[in-house]
């Protein structure tokens, strides 16, 4: 009999404490609505991507003859002015040059002279019929062949002259000298190519950044837009610029389309060196002191069963509209939208700035719902029967 007691005991406790956790433990649901003001505020999209900073001008410096390079006037970081002489080479065979090709503008020179007496005095005895006209024609093609040698004799000289000219190699323009390839006593050939000796930089205050923007990104890129970028050497530092050229061209690499985007780069400090790598945000979007709200404000949309008792719903047909509870009302306002980016949308017409609207709204106390219309059968839902949940929501 005491056995039977303890068992009926229990057996009662289990069903009590069932009991409690399948009715008195539970939380009747909840709705907690989330709200935002309309207010102005900034309104930016953008895009990131690398580049190189480079000078926007600057001139490879090469030689167009052959020879040993016998002076450098410059080294790296020189400042240059235009026409400064910055390398010679090696004159002895230009000079050899020129001075055989004005011997040979002196020999043609005299041979001219005398053909041409030639032809003067046999076309004295051709009028007066003492020699034969075959005699004259012979004289007279003489003489013009000497002077077609002079001819080629004085444009030999030309070239010579100009050679020897270009032994003294000097700057194109003012600038800073940025890399210097040869040393004294090397030997520059250029059979088949200039040979680069220097690059020079125009001016290291107005660089540029040259940035490689993935395909997909590219549409929203143009000419004008604010760019910030920043560079590993100063990363506390932000540089401002602007987009100055969208090239056409295409680049890819490994199956990578990418296509070159030229940006300014103020460089008054001297901070920004050739080659370094930018990390570039281009704002491809960007409209400052707008009216606006967050663009979840657009999708919420409530539904009977969030209503508590005496709430009702008013609402309007309109594409596009924010909600407010006003009282037990939630009210539906028609309005006029601008640009977005995704979080914010401008609002220009509809609802009054400092209008709070709603945003989206908490059910039992954890599970935010931005739209009460519809949703997603595989995302989490409050625990327990659904209807059961509704009836003790209506409460």
């Amino acid at each position: 009999m005491k056995k039977k007691i303890i068992i009926a005991v229990v057996v009662i406790a289990a069903a009590v404490a069932a009991y409690i956790l399948l009715t008195g433990g539970k939380k009747e649901q909840t709705v907690e609505l989330e709200k935002e003001k309309v207010e102005k505020t900034n309104i930016q999209n953008s895009i990131t991507a690398t580049g190189t900073i480079e000078p926007v001008t600057s001139v490879t410096v090469g030689t167009q003859v052959s020879g040993i390079v016998s002076h450098l006037y410059v080294d790296y970081n020189s400042v240059v002015k235009k026409g400064q002489i910055i390398a010679e080479l090696d004159k002895t065979n230009l000079t050899s040059e020129l001075n055989t090709a004005r011997a040979n503008l002196s020999s043609a020179q005299s041979t001219l002279n005398y053909e041409q007496s030639n032809h003067n005095r046999y076309k004295t005895l051709f009028d007066k019929g003492l020699v034969s006209a075959n005699d004259y024609e012979t004289a007279r093609l003489s003489y013009l062949k000497a002077k077609e040698q002079v001819a080629t004799a004085r444009e030999s000289v030309q070239k010579a002259q100009t050679n020897l000219g270009y032994a003294t190699i000097t700057s194109p323009i003012d600038g800073v000298v940025l890399s210097k390839s040869v040393e004294e006593g090397q030997t520059v050939a250029s059979s088949f190519s200039t040979p680069e000796l220097f690059v020079i930089a125009k001016d290291l205050t107005d660089m540029r950044v040259i940035a490689d923007i993935d395909e997909a990104d590219i549409g929203g890129v143009k000419e004008g837009q604010r760019v910030l970028f920043t560079v590993d050497a100063f990363p506390e530092d932000r540089f401002e610029g602007h987009v100055t050229q969208v090239r056409q061209q295409a680049t890819t690499e490994s199956n990578v389309v990418t296509y070159e985007v030229v940006i300014s780069a103020p460089n008054n400090d001297l901070k920004l060196k050739p080659g370094l790598t930018a990390n570039v945000t281009i704002y491809t979007m960007e409209k400052n002191d707008v009216l606006a709200v967050p663009s979840k404000a657009l999708k919420f949309m409530p539904i009977e069963t969030m209503l508590t008792k005496g709430q009702k719903i008013e609402d309007v047909q309109a594409p596009k509209k924010v909600w407010t509870l006003e009282g037990n009302t939630f009210k539906a306002h028609a309005v006029e939208t601008g640009i977005t980016n995704g979080l914010m949308t401008e609002i220009t017409g509809g609802v009054a700035p400092g209008t709070e609207v709603i945003t989206g709204f908490v059910m039992n106390g954890g599970e935010e719902m931005g739209n009460a219309q519809g949703g997603n059968p595989f995302m989490p839902r409050p625990r327990g029967n659904n209807k059961q949940n509704q009836n003790q929501q209506k409460k």
